[in-house]
């Protein structure tokens, strides 16, 4: 109760970074949605809730993205290492670079990691000619339309919904099932993701 632990934080989701200690949550992704917590500190949120408590004391030292927490472990057993993926319910990465390349922020000496946050590629429009009208179906009735448009084809989050969708049309055009679908495959998010691993 007395000692004061000292927590990394990973946060998986776009942030403004201000500080090592504070990010600034732009928008929830991966069909995530809290009240009070966009525009916000969630730094400042997570210790106001662990005061709250009041049964112990943490003193967040970090806070980073999961693909960055996942290229720092690697790079804690190998040097080497220069990018961090993440590819599950949602997807993104981040890589090393000369800060001299890096418009956003001031300086030239060293290097730092950028995180692209690359689920959002697509969001002005530059996937457009390669969104299939399933891939539109899932942006429409998602809890963030028209955002994080590339996670939205590939990740975890979405594939099961994507196979329910094309497997519908399937049925739809007589060409599985005789043409007679399940009430269970006419219903959103019936398909769960874990099922096309099962199955294949």
């Amino acid at each position: 109760k007395h000692k004061k632990l000292p927590l990394g934080f990973t946060f998986s989701f776009p942030v403004r970074h201000e500080d090592l200690d504070k990010g600034i949550l732009l928008n929830w992704t991966k069909g995530f949605k809290a009240s009070g917590a966009e525009g916000n500190n969630v730094v400042g949120l997570l210790r106001d809730a662990i005061k709250r408590r009041g049964d112990f004391e943490m003193d967040v030292v970090a806070m980073v993205n999961d693909t960055v927490a996942t290229m720092i472990s690697c790079y804690y057993e190998d040097r080497s290492c220069e990018v961090g993926m993440i590819v599950g319910t949602g997807c993104n990465a981040c890589y090393m670079e000369e800060m001299r390349k890096v418009e956003l922020v001031e300086g030239e000496e060293g290097r730092m990691c950028v995180n692209t946050e690359w689920g959002a590629f697509g969001d002005n429009g530059e996937l457009e000619d390669f969104r299939l009208e399933y891939d539109r179906v899932i942006d429409e009735t998602s809890l963030n339309p028209g955002h994080q448009l590339y996670e939205k084809l590939i990740g975890g989050k979405y594939m099961g919904e994507l196979v329910r969708l094309v497997l519908l049309k399937l049925v739809n055009e007589n060409l599985l099932f005789n043409g007679d679908a399940s009430e269970l495959l006419k219903t959103r998010g019936a398909f769960e993701t874990r099922f096309v691993s099962q199955i294949e």
